[in-house]
């Protein structure tokens, strides 16, 4: 705080996480303690008669106190930086040299403890964040040249073959090779319900085994894991500045010289028209009384608390700038597969043209789906269950379909429109009102018959769009499959806003409009949807657990796949804005009742420190208020746990910046499609 004009010193640039444990054992508290001892052991000596011993212990009672600030100002001023230290470090000079003792002291005792308890609650908000690393074990088992070996998890290596028995967590990501198990992954995706799992599923580093013994191959090292990772990208999320956090900036950049250059006219004016020492005490009183430290610390500490409770809810939100934005949403897109649906659809029809059996037109469209990884390619290629010889030259269609070439035929798969789907129209449109998506296989120019793939609504779909409405949200759908199955769909989950057969660029297009002036955001799979999620004003990425792409470039990313954590983010980063902008207009109004008082003599030194630093302690106490997040039922928050980390993490690249003279931020990076994204978007009816 006492550098928060002029950035951190060397010195004060440690990880806050491995500060003190304890409030007494914060240097800042100690030495007001100590300062406060001295301070009355001075006033008692004084009310015997002791003076010259009195002077002296207020004397070190001051120096104490000052000790806190007063070398940190001393530094920036030789850099010719000049903050709130360095006001309150000429405030407690003059007193001094005024012979105002007690009113130095009182003043650095308060400054300190402000100081100390700011220090704090960053500390026990980022250790918060960091504890859940403590759900990593202090040991792995791995089996290596065929016996059972015991290590530490950051002696794992990639490739090792951990084992994991019933009811131990994982030390690190990797891929199950042995066995069947359910996985408890409530500490991580925020989800109380296990999740079935077996060779060839993922497994994150915090997931407990709650089946059988399971052989994982580490894919991962423990300390680039996703629970690492998530650590990492939230601490340095928490640095990033918002919109508030740059107005408080903004106010306060010009305020520490305007201060002093405010100080030094009621000096000087009122020496000329009255007595000298009495308008330098003045003086001083206003500087103290405008000095903006509740101002520097009103957004920042909000945004670092916000993001931590977040974070241990299962949503990972990217900086200030993000959570601010988040507050204003008034309008939700969603996209409908992976978001709405649960991402696994399963051939529920097929309709055959006379004389062509099931088996042919689904070995056609398995060949033309055999390399691609949309969710209906993995459908129809389940529901083949036997060998698939690819299409040759097959090309994706944007928006409509693929093409290829087998065995000297020509084959088409895409959607009703981009193929005629002939004497087979009416058993389409039966099977698109009943909420199906259908392809129609074609060979040669003549439709072979027609696949329904139905992907259902996730159970708590309904539930999460009326706590959105709740929150005074409106809601719309936005997905490429056709009209009838997306209505379908919305109707089960409570959405009347729909637009259906959208290519990936025309759900960008699409948000301005449903936006009309209002804040928007889009919420998808964090890849598919890039062009929508890179329009909006907050692009949301849905079940971005262990999904890189997801977490990197997503302005929020829920970790789990249960759709209820968008209203629970949504719901605290709107109580998140308000307490910034409450700590924001209390900090500008208590300097702007005190200046006018202090300059005009109605209120002492002793009193406007007292209230100022009061003024401070509330706004913190404000602040971290945000650190409670509310967890709907069906949900879960990550275990609190104070026990040791076992493995270690990099440090967040950059430590808080300069509160009143930041550097230039960068842009924040946006979803970017790629070609692979895009031939994804345009597959028939996806």
């Amino acid at each position: 705080m006492s550098d928060a004009c002029c950035g951190p010193t060397p010195a004060d640039t440690a990880e806050p996480d491995h500060g003190p444990g304890r409030l007494w054992h914060v240097r800042e508290l100690q030495c007001a303690a100590t300062a406060a001892v001295l301070l009355a052991a001075g006033w008692a000596l004084g009310r015997a008669g002791i003076g010259p011993a009195a002077t002296a212990l207020e004397l070190a009672a001051v120096v104490v106190s000052a000790s806190t600030f007063a070398p940190g100002a001393l530094r920036n001023l030789r850099h010719r930086r000049v903050g709130v230290g360095t006001l309150m470090t000429i405030a407690a000079v003059g007193a001094v040299a005024l012979g105002q003792y007690p009113e130095a002291a009182m003043l650095g005792i308060l400054f300190s403890v402000a100081e100390g308890l700011e220090h704090d609650a960053v500390t026990r908000t980022r250790r918060g964040l960091r504890a859940l690393l403590s759900l990593v074990p202090p040991t792995a088992t791995v089996l290596r040249a065929g016996r059972e070996t015991t290590v530490a998890p950051d002696d794992l290596a990639l490739g090792d073959r951990m084992l994991l028995r019933p009811g131990e967590r994982a030390a690190t990501d990797g891929v199950i090779r042995v066995g069947r198990t359910s996985l408890d992954l409530s500490a991580i995706t925020g989800e109380s319900v296990p999740v079935e799992a077996g060779p060839g599923d993922e497994l994150y580093a915090g997931a407990i085994n709650g089946g059988g013994a399971i052989e994982v191959e580490v894919t991962a090292v423990a300390a680039d894991s996703s629970l690492a990772r998530i650590v990492h990208i939230v601490e340095e999320a928490q640095d990033r500045k918002g919109a508030g956090q740059r107005l408080a900036d903004t106010i306060a950049k010009p305020l520490v010289p305007t201060i002093m250059i405010l100080a030094a006219l009621v000096a000087g004016i009122g020496s000329v028209f009255g007595d000298p020492m009495l308008w330098i005490e003045r003086a001083l009183v206003v500087l103290v009384a405008a000095a903006p430290c509740a101002l520097a610390i009103a957004v920042p500490l909000t945004v670092v608390a916000a993001i931590g409770a977040s974070s241990r809810h299962g949503a990972l939100i990217k900086g200030g700038a993000a959570l601010e934005e988040l507050g204003r949403i008034r309008v939700v897109a969603l996209d409908k597969t992976g978001t709405l649906t649960r991402n696994t659809p399963q051939v529920v029809a097929i309709v055959t043209a006379p004389g062509t059996p099931e088996a042919e037109i689904l070995a056609a469209a398995a060949a033309l789906e055999a390399r691609s990884e949309h969710p209906l390619a993995a459908a129809i290629l389940a529901a083949a269950d036997l060998p698939v010889t690819p299409a040759d030259d097959v090309t994706a269609v944007p928006g409509h379909g693929l093409t290829g070439t087998l065995g000297g035929s020509t084959l088409r798969l895409g959607k009703p429109g981009w193929i005629d789907a002939g004497a087979l129209a009416a058993d389409v449109t039966g099977l698109q009102g009943a909420g199906a998506t259908v392809v129609i296989v074609e060979r040669d120019g003549s439709a072979l018959g027609a696949i329904a793939v139905r992907d259902e609504l996730r159970p708590e779909a309904a539930e999460a769009v009326a706590r959105l409405r709740g929150l005074g949200v409106d809601v719309a759908m936005l997905t490429g499959d056709n009209e009838r199955t997306a209505h379908t769909m919305a109707t089960g989950a409570g959405i009347t806003t729909v637009h259906a057969e959208l290519l990936p660029e025309d759900k960008a297009n699409l948000l301005p409009s449903l936006a009309n002036g209002r804040r928007v955001a889009m919420v998808g799979d964090g890849i598919n949807d890039a062009p929508a999620l890179a329009t909006a004003d907050v692009g949301i990425a849905m079940g971005a657990m262990g999904t890189d792409v997801a977490i990197e470039t997503a302005d929020v990313a829920l970790m789990g796949e249960d759709l209820r954590h968008l209203p629970q983010v949504l719901a605290h980063a709107r109580r998140a804005r308000r307490i910034m902008v409450q700590n924001i207009g209390f900090s500008l109004a208590i300097i702007t009742v005190l200046i006018p008082l202090a300059a005009t003599g109605v209120l002492g030194l002793a009193t406007v420190v007292f209230i100022h630093e009061f003024a401070e302690v509330l706004v913190i106490a404000n602040a971290i208020r945000a650190a409670r997040a509310t967890t709907l039922p069906g949900l879960t928050s990550a275990p609190v746990t104070t026990g040791p980390v076992h493995v270690s993490v990099a440090p967040a690249e950059h430590t808080p910046g300069d509160a009143c003279c930041p550097p230039a931020q960068p842009a924040p990076s946006r979803p970017a499609t790629s070609r692979s994204e895009a031939q994804e978007d345009s597959a028939s009816p996806r």
